[in-house]
């Protein structure tokens, strides 16, 4: 770990400022880096995804005067920072960079720190379909969760995480969605966006793959179109050709859900049945029960 020996205390300077514009699509993508807020994400991050980091910043209650009266002041943490510590003391932090700042300084760069933000290269987050198809050729199948033009960050984020804990294979944002580097999708996934890829592409391209790879496509949805109902998710379990091959389950926007012309391209049409009085789930419930659902029927037979 490279340790800077001054502690960052002007929060209006140029570099905290760039820094905190990394909040704002427009600046992540001039830049070609976003920021990384808070223990949990950064340590994902340090853990595994350790060589897309540029810098570490960790807040300090310490001074410049600490430091100039003793060059191992800087060391010293806030008495609240033993997760923090922990990041630092991680093996994998040998070749990174580290800044200590203020509290004037991290408050500066972000409301949702906790004491430690990282910045990294964007471009290294980027992943297209074909590399992991090629990947999976001859290994176990390829299983996405795939999202129509999610919109909210919260939601992203959730899902996100919900398709790492169902040991998903890549994430699918489909046509006009939230950046997945968007700081709040990246709180939401709590580190899962550094277990699993996120691919962008179009709804076009997206069908194109899967046919190509002849992947099925599940897609999510209680009604169904005219010429093809919708099947209980608790009856499509039972098909071990579907489950416990390669396949992709596509959810439709949170308000909107999926246009009858994408559910028309899918392979299948498939509801999750209520035993209750509920009339609806919400997308980042549906989505988690549904992953799971066919993570479960894949691993252990059919439910």
């Amino acid at each position: 770990m490279h340790v800077s020996n001054e502690i960052m205390d002007n929060p209006h300077a140029d570099r905290v400022k760039r820094i905190a514009q990394l909040a704002q699509s427009r600046a992540r993508k001039k830049s070609g880096l976003f920021l990384v807020e808070g223990p949990q994400s950064v340590r994902e991050l340090v853990t595994y995804r350790p060589e897309i980091i540029k810098d570490i910043y960790v807040q300090t209650a310490l001074n410049y005067d600490d430091v100039r009266e003793d060059g191992n002041a800087v060391a010293r943490l806030h008495d609240s920072s033993a997760v923090i510590a922990r990041i630092l003391d991680h093996p994998r932090m040998r070749d990174i960079y580290v800044h200590y700042v203020s509290d004037a300084v991290m408050k500066q760069i972000s409301d949702d720190a906790q004491g430690i933000v990282a910045v990294a290269e964007a471009g290294a987050m980027i992943h297209v379909i074909e590399e992991l198809l090629n990947a999976s050729e001859s290994q176990k199948p390829t299983t996405l969760a795939a999202f129509w033009q999610i919109r909210d960050p919260g939601n992203a984020g959730t899902v996100i995480r919900a398709a790492d804990a169902a040991g998903c294979s890549a994430v699918v944002f489909v046509d006009d969605c939230v950046d997945a580097l968007n700081t709040k999708v990246i709180r939401s996934t709590a580190g899962s966006l550094f277990h699993i890829p996120v691919i962008r592409m179009s709804a076009d391209d997206f069908f194109t793959s899967m046919h190509k790879a002849d992947i099925p496509v599940i897609a999510a949805d209680v009604h169904g179109v005219e010429e093809r109902e919708s099947e209980s998710l608790q009856e499509v379990v039972r098909d071990p050709l579907l489950t416990k091959g390669s396949h992709a389950t596509l959810f439709g926007n949170e308000a909107r859900g999926l246009p009858a012309e994408i559910l028309r391209k899918s392979s299948r049409i498939v509801y999750i049945p209520m035993y209750g009085k509920a009339e609806s789930l919400n997308l980042a419930t549906s989505a988690a029960i549904m992953l799971h659902t066919l993570a479960m029927s894949s691993h252990v037979g059919t439910i």
